[in-house]
Formats: structure tokens, C-alpha cells, sequence
């Protein structure tokens, strides 16, 4: 599946903003769906996934609280609504896909090279 991310671009802290994704070439359904994020001189790491029907949603412990991800599957769209935005948020964003599992924290654990990726959407956070 083919994924185009975009949304990013420099915010003030405490400000919030909502990023999406869009996939194409594939069932859209057929993909759990998530957001990923790399800072500078960092590792890539998990920040939110969710369920292809859209009612179970698991988010990692770097932005857990200040986040919520969502789908529009008539639209083959995802998105990650991010608040209270702080300096440290400055990162890349990612979305990402893989098969539908009912476990799907798995998004979390498994290996990077097993899920499809967007080019990622730059958000800078000012203070």
C-alpha cells in the first residue's frame, strides 16, 4: 500500500495540530494502520495505532495523553491529532501500515522493514 502523509510545519508549544495520511493500492481495510515519528539523531519509535474498523486505538508512551488517532475508511484516510505540542514533539511523522492482526499493539513490536511507510510530514515545534 502507498501512503502519503502530510500536515506537518511549525507550530507554537501548547498549540495542536492534526496530521493525515492517505494510502492508495490497496483495500485500505485490510490494514491496521499508525503513526510513527523520528527526531533528529534519533530511532524511529511508535506513537499511536489503530484498528481497521476504527474502534480500538493503542498509543506509545512518548506522546500518550496528548494524542488521538483516527480513520475514515471512506477515505482511505488516517489521522493523528496531536495537543499540547511541546518543543521535543519536533520530529518527523510517519504513518504506517501493515495486515490486519488482532493484536494491534504488534504495530509496536515488530520489526520496521515489516510495515509499509509514507515519506513522512516534518512538524517543528517552536517554544
Amino acid at each position: 500500500v502507498q501512503l502519503q502523509a502530510s500536515g506537518g510545519g511549525l507550530v507554537q508549544a501548547g498549540a495542536s495540530t492534526r496530521l493525515s495520511c492517505v494510502a492508495s493500492g490497496r483495500t485500505f481495510t485490510q490494514y491496521i494502520m499508525g503513526w510513527f515519528r523520528q527526531a533528529p539523531g534519533k530511532e524511529r519509535e511508535f506513537v499511536a495505532v489503530i484498528s481497521v474498523r476504527g474502534d480500538r486505538t493503542h498509543d506509545g508512551p512518548s506522546m500518550e495523553g496528548r494524542v488521538a488517532i483516527s480513520r475514515d475508511n471512506a477515505k482511505n484516510t488516517v489521522y493523528l491529532q496531536m495537543n499540547s505540542l511541546k518543543p521535543e514533539d519536533t520530529a518527523t511523522y510517519y504513518c504506517a501500515a501493515c495486515e490486519d492482526t488482532p493484536d494491534i499493539s504488534l504495530m509496536s513490536r515488530v520489526p520496521l522493514f515489516t510495515l509499509d511507510w509514507g515519506q513522512g510530514t516534518l512538524v517543528t515545534v517552536s517554544s
